[in-house]
């Protein structure tokens, strides 16, 4: 009877056990992001390995907001991840996000860096900057200068309407105005050495291949390339060029322009708690650290330690513009674009 008591004992332990184990392998989030999820699969291993659930991943390149409209409110979107505010507020506006209530995001991301009502939150910055030739003797620069003559044929820069630059033109016409971004925008334009396009890194590489002297690009970028084996194309394009980080001429003291990763909880969220897990685990110490090495971004926590060739760029300084208020003027920025035939 003994013996019959042990075994019956053992397989519910056995079967509470599998029970136990098939209830934590269950566990997930759904993250739709418009960023390449190869660029996050490690903060996203992490969480995992840190808390069991899993991290699945939808790459939306475009319209993410018709997605989840499309999706209504069986959607399995869980947590809604931009690298644009612009992008962020366009799932905001729509009504299609939900406040998140969570003391730890409230007391690690500055307030200009989440929404008031706690429907989107910031937790890392990227600064546009300018990628010069090594050999060029230029240590400081306002963005409004990209529009001296003294620059023609000299600056390499991608599409104008790409959310990157839209961004950086938004911000101008909140601190300059609309007239005076159409004229500056003539003058980069006139500036410009080659078409509009192609990505960050062509802008170092064409500054490695004697196209272009000068040329806007993320400052993280640059952080990829100094940090690829020396045996890498993209290593040489790095150590083509230094950073300096432009302000605004019109803003006393003013800062540079920077745009955000962000997220946001999904309206109709299947793994709300879950989904919450994973934005505090963003602002972690952990996370927030790799943010910085990983992503050479700057992280929103204060106090992590940044990776060695972006720290080597100097005190980053950052535009007290609100990225709320540049977003207002994205639509306003990218007709501008057209207008002047930027990308012509």
């Amino acid at each position: 009877m003994k013996h019959k008591q042990a075994l019956l004992g053992g397989f519910f332990a056995i079967s509470t056990l599998t029970g136990i184990s098939s209830a934590f392998a269950a566990e997930e989030v759904n993250l739709y992001t418009t960023r390449e999820p190869r660029l996050i699969q490690p903060l996203l291993d992490a969480f995992t390995q840190d808390t069991g659930i899993k991290a699945n991943t939808v790459f939306i390149k475009d319209g993410l907001p018709e997605r989840i409209k499309s999706e209504g409110d069986k959607s399995p979107a869980d947590v809604l991840m931009t690298v644009d505010i612009g992008k962020l507020l366009d799932v905001v506006d729509q009504d299609l996000t939900q406040p998140v209530q969570s003391q730890a995001l409230l007391d690690i991301i500055p307030a200009n860096l989440r929404a008031p009502d706690n429907k989107w939150f910031a937790f890392s910055l990227r600064d546009r900057v300018l990628y010069v030739a090594n050999d060029l003797d230029l240590k400081e620069i306002t963005y409004e200068e990209l529009a001296d003559p003294k620059w023609k044929n000299k600056i390499c820069i991608r599409s104008g309407q790409h959310p990157y630059n839209t961004s950086l033109i938004a911000a101008m016409i909140a601190h300059d105005g609309p007239e005076k971004t159409e004229a500056w925008l003539k003058g980069v334009k006139n500036n410009l050495a080659r078409k509009a396009a192609g990505g960050d890194r062509e802008v170092a590489r064409d500054i490695l291949g004697g196209i272009c002297d000068i040329g806007i690009g993320n400052a993280y970028y640059v952080g990829r390339m100094k940090n690829a084996k020396p045996d890498n194309e993209q290593y040489k394009w790095g150590e083509a060029i230094k950073v300096i980080r432009p302000t605004f001429a019109s803003v006393k003291d003013g800062g540079t322009h920077v745009n955000i990763t962000g997220a946001a909880l999904a309206k109709h969220s299947p793994n709300k708690e879950n989904a919450i897990k994973l934005l505090e685990f963003l602002v972690s110490e952990k996370a927030q650290s790799m943010y910085s090495k990983t992503n050479y971004e700057y992280p929103i926590r204060k106090g992590v330690e940044l990776d060695p060739v972006v720290a080597s760029f100097g005190e980053l300084k950052v535009d007290s513009l609100p990225v709320t208020e540049i977003a207002k003027y994205r639509k306003q920025a990218s007709e501008l674009v057209d207008k002047v035939g930027f990308d012509n």
